[in-house]
């Protein structure tokens, strides 16, 4: 009796998660973290246990044999979600279609040749292997795919890892004990149905949980970067800066701020749309020149801002000219009729720095450089102090 008290509020719990995860997913358009998937696992797991509630003793019949493949599919639905959720764009259709006609056909086997309790049993295998599965999955992924979710990831295998263990126990009675220790009455089945309780009434919440925690990650994420380019903002440079300073207070940095010439004629000639490839052509090539560890901005318009850490003034001058010299080479192809264009680029670096608070103070002098550098001629480098770096006329 309270096995099937308990069956029956998981079965509630299941559905209404399932419509939960399904309002979640309309209103997260285009990129819907695997919510849509969890919706259909719900779903299928609710059905499958209102056919079990319905089915009555165990035994041969269309709606046991829909009922185990519901239930099979129910945790594999679930497992796609999670790679959707981790950015893996797995199929969910064809796969979970793949596995309901071959278990379904594998049942039909299973129940003519070894009967009803190789069924059973089977069913208690394949949940048992595929709930140990997912857990060393999520055991694996702390180390890798989901090492700043770490502590979730490891509650969810140890949780899931239960289930896997309480399947295996049910595989071992009904070997040792046929089928009468599934009766609804005994105390195994009481324990597991609270336990599959539990699961079902925390892991859907925790799942949001990671959803929103997720959200969150990408608002933070568009906020410091630029949306064109990919690259840091002005507030994600300042942010990235102080948490260099931070690990490493002996650090000195210099600046380096990179204006694109007659950006303007750049614009007016192609058009704004050549004028944005334009921009991302120069942030790849900003990201590719500058050395591993070093800081890349756009500041906004056509100026960017490189920050190269450990280095004397002599190295940031060989760094901006690389940086010029690689934009100068470049070539900017277009969707239109217009050949492949190019364009130059003035560089003006800062005096050396060891704080995120002289980033102000530096932006201005290395601009004050790259002013002096249009003044002579553009495509050049130019220091904030030192001897200047020799340039190429416009």
């Amino acid at each position: 009796m309270v096995a099937t008290v308990v069956l029956s509020m998981l079965c509630v719990h299941l559905l209404c998660f399932s419509g939960m995860f399904l309002l979640i997913s309309t209103r997260l358009h285009g990129k819907k973290m695997g919510t849509d998937v969890f919706a259909l696992g719900s779903l299928l797991l609710g059905f499958a246990y209102l056919l079990q509630l319905r089915g009555g003793p165990a035994g041969w019949s269309a709606m046991s044999v829909l009922n185990h493949t519901l239930t099979l599919c129910a945790p594999a639905a679930y497992a796609l979600g999670a790679a959707r959720f981790f950015d893996r764009p797995v199929p969910v259709a064809l796969p979970l279609l793949v596995l309901a006609g071959g278990y379904t056909v594998a049942q039909w086997l299973v129940q003519v040749l070894l009967g009803s309790e190789a069924r059973y049993a089977l069913l208690a295998a394949a949940c048992a292997a595929l709930f140990l599965a997912m857990a060393a999955v999520l055991i694996y992924g702390t180390r890798t795919f989901a090492r700043h979710l770490r502590a979730e990831m490891a509650v969810f295998a140890v949780l899931i890892g239960g289930l896997g263990a309480m399947n295996a126990a049910k595989l071992a009675l009904i070997l040792s004990g046929g089928l009468d220790n599934l009766d609804m009455g005994s105390d195994f089945q009481t324990a597991f149905y609270i336990y599959m309780s539990f699961l079902g009434t925390l892991l859907p919440p925790a799942v949001v949980w990671l959803v929103l925690h997720r959200l969150t990650d990408d608002l933070h994420v568009m906020a410091v970067h630029d949306p064109l380019t990919g690259l840091l903002n002005r507030r994600g440079l300042m942010g990235a800066l102080e948490s260099q300073f931070r690990a490493n207070p002996v650090a000195v940095a210099h600046l380096l701020i990179v204006d694109i010439d007659h950006f303007k004629c750049i614009n007016d000639t192609y058009g704004h749309k050549v004028g944005d490839l334009v921009l991302c052509s120069v942030a790849q090539v900003l990201q590719h020149t500058a050395r591993q560890g070093d800081l890349v901005c756009r500041l906004g318009g056509e100026e960017f801002v490189v920050i190269a850490f450990d280095t004397d003034s002599a190295g940031a001058l060989r760094v901006a000219e690389r940086v010029r010299e690689a934009i100068e080479q470049s070539r900017v192809g277009t969707d239109t009729a217009h050949r492949a264009i190019r364009c130059t680029a003035t560089v003006g670096i800062s005096k050396p720095f060891a704080g995120a608070e002289a980033l102000d103070e530096n932006l201005q002098l290395a601009d004050a450089a790259l002013y002096r550098g249009k003044v002579l001629g553009r495509n050049r480098v130019e220091c904030a102090q030192g001897p200047q770096a020799p340039g190429l006329p416009a």
